[in-house]
C-alpha cells in the first residue's frame, strides 16, 4: 500500500473514531450561542431532562461566538447545537461545510429587540432615525458630510426625548442581537436620514456604533443589563423582548416609530425591530450523541413552541401554525441545509 493511501486510510479511521467516540466522550447534549434564545433552549433542556434524564448543557456565548464553535468541526469537542438570534451567515455556513458539519435549521419563533428603561423613568417614543442619530459613531453635519456624533443628551437628538445624557447598555459585536439591531435600527435609521437629506452614506458607516461612552457593551448576559437599568433610571438597555416580558415589574419598553413592542405587533412584523430566532443542530451528531433527535422533537412540539406552549409563556412569539408545521416536519426528518 502506498504511503499516501495509508495516510488517507488512517485519516478516515481517525475521523470515524472522532464521531463514533463522541458518544463515549460525553453523554449530554451541548448547546452554545445566543443569549436571546438561551432562556428558551434552557426551558426545553429542562423539560427534556425531566423526560429523558441528563438535561443538555446550554451556554450563552453570543450568536457569533456560538456559530464559530458550532462550525469548527464534528466530534465530542464541538457543540451539538447553536442558538442564533439571526440566520446563519454565508461565511458561517461555508465554514461549517468546509469542516464537515451540516446544520439542521430550526426557526423556533419570533422576538423583538427592545429599547428599555426603568419604570422609575418616563416611557419614550423614539424613531429609528432618532436611534441612529443618538448611537451612530458619525452622523451628517450641516453640510451633509459625516462628522463625529456631537449629541450628548437625548434632547440634542429631538426635543421630545429626555433631557439627560445618552447612556445605552447593549450587546457586544459577537451578539446576534447586535447584528440585528445594526441592520434594523442603525441601517434603517440611516436610510431615513439619507432620504430626508438627499445624501448617500456607506452602509458600514451607518452601522458603526459610537465608542465614546454613550454606548456601553454589557456582555452576553441580558439579565445583567436588566439589573443595571433597575439601579440606574437614566440608562437604557437593548435586548430581546423576552427579557422585557419577564421583568415588566422593573422595566418598560419604548415605542419605536409609534409602535408598541407587543406580541401581536412582533408576530405581524408591524413592530420595526421584529426578528426570527433559530436553533441549528449538527446533523452528523444525530445517532451519536444520545437523545439529540429527542431534543429536537421536544423543541418543535406544540407543547413547547406552539401557541400557549411553555416557550410562549417565557416570551417567545410563536410562528403561524402552517409555518410551525413545516418547521417541525423538516426538523423531525433531520433535513440538513444544502445552502442559504
Amino acid at each position: 500500500m502506498k504511503l499516501t493511501t495509508i495516510a488517507s486510510a488512517l485519516a478516515l479511521v481517525a475521523a470515524g473514531a472522532l464521531v463514533s467516540g463522541a458518544a463515549e466522550a460525553r453523554d449530554r447534549i451541548q448547546v452554545v450561542g445566543s443569549s436571546t434564545v438561551f432562556p428558551f433552549t434552557t426551558a426545553v433542556a429542562e423539560r427534556f431532562g425531566q423526560k429523558f434524564g441528563k438535561a443538555p448543557i446550554v451556554e450563552s456565548t453570543g450568536t457569533g461566538g456560538g456559530m464559530k464553535l458550532f462550525c469548527a468541526g464534528v466530534g465530542a469537542n464541538t457543540p451539538d447545537a447553536s442558538n442564533a438570534s439571526r440566520r446563519i451567515t454565508q461565511s458561517e455556513f461555508d465554514t461549517c461545510k468546509k469542516n464537515g458539519a451540516t446544520p439542521i435549521e430550526v426557526k423556533v419563533g419570533f422576538d423583538g429587540i427592545v429599547l428599555a428603561n426603568s419604570k422609575k423613568s418616563r416611557e419614550i417614543d423614539i424613531t429609528l432615525e432618532q436611534l441612529y442619530l443618538a448611537l451612530a459613531a458619525e452622523i451628517p453635519g450641516a453640510d451633509g458630510k459625516l462628522v463625529k456624533n456631537p449629541n450628548e443628551k437625548w434632547s440634542d437628538v429631538a426635543p421630545n426625548l429626555p433631557n439627560q445624557k445618552i447612556e445605552v447598555l447593549g450587546p457586544p459585536p459577537t451578539s446576534g442581537t447586535r447584528d440585528a439591531f445594526n441592520e434594523m435600527a442603525m441601517e434603517g435609521g440611516c436610510k431615513s436620514v439619507q432620504k430626508r437629506l438627499g445624501i448617500k452614506i456607506d452602509n458600514k458607516r451607518c452601522m458603526q456604533i459610537r465608542a465614546d461612552g454613550a454606548y456601553i457593551e454589557a456582555g452576553e448576559n441580558d439579565n445583567i443589563i436588566v439589573q443595571k437599568l433597575d439601579s440606574n433610571p437614566n440608562a437604557f438597555g437593548i435586548f430581546g423582548y423576552s427579557f422585557l416580558e419577564e421583568n415588566q415589574d422593573k422595566i418598560q419598553g419604548a415605542k419605536v416609530n409609534g409602535i408598541e413592542d407587543s406580541v401581536d405587533n412582533i408576530a405581524s412584523g408591524k413592530y420595526p425591530l421584529s426578528r426570527s430566532l433559530y436553533v441549528y443542530i449538527k446533523k452528523e451528531h444525530l445517532g451519536v450523541i444520545p437523545g439529540l433527535q429527542d431534543f429536537i422533537n421536544e423543541y418543535v412540539s406544540e407543547a413547547a413552541f406552539g401557541e400557549d406552549g411553555y416557550l410562549e409563556k417565557k416570551g417567545l412569539v410563536p410562528l403561524p401554525k402552517a409555518d410551525r408545521e413545516a418547521v417541525a416536519k423538516a426538523a423531525r426528518a433531520a433535513t440538513g441545509m444544502a445552502g442559504l
